[in-house]
């Protein structure tokens, strides 16, 4: 297992941020350096499947299966990967699917004076590519997301 950590501090309560993280149209902006157009579909709540969907290169919305594995509001979010979604198709047994299903990500939202830091955990069979682009662009989505929490 790998674990790859990504934080930010960001001026603005926890609950701002966590609004701005979670928030349909929010989520949106924030994404972006991930890939245009991502978003979510599905509940912020435990137990729910929840999908987090772009459009692929031939425009077929693709992406993530996942399940939210525990929720504290305004404090902790943790999500277990699944699955992928090909064109609306649900994918949870190829071998692609086995190599990675499982893999967390965990977000952390920690207030001190009014400051939010928020401290996301992927932790998975990542590859040495995936790697290299997480680093490159969780903290762009994180600037992005301080952008929008504190204005």
């Amino acid at each position: 297992m790998n674990k790859l950590n990504f934080s930010i501090v960001i001026n603005a309560p926890k609950e701002e941020v966590w609004d701005s993280m979670l928030g349909e149209e929010t989520y949106r902006i924030w994404t972006e350096p991930f890939a245009k157009g991502s978003h979510f579909v599905g509940e912020w709540s435990e137990g729910s499947k929840i999908y987090f969907l772009g459009p692929d290169p031939e425009g077929n919305m693709s992406g993530m299966l996942s399940r939210i594995k525990e929720i504290r509001e305004y404090e902790y979010v943790s999500i277990e990967h699944i699955g992928f979604v090909n064109n609306g198709i649900e994918d949870t047994s190829s071998d692609a699917v086995k190599d990675w299903a499982g893999a967390m990500e965990n977000y952390s939202f920690k207030e001190n004076d009014g400051n939010t830091e928020v401290v996301v955990e992927l932790i998975g069979n990542i590859r040495d590519e995936y790697s290299e682009m997480f680093k490159d662009m969780w903290p762009k989505a994180l600037n992005k997301l301080k952008e929008i929490a504190e204005n």
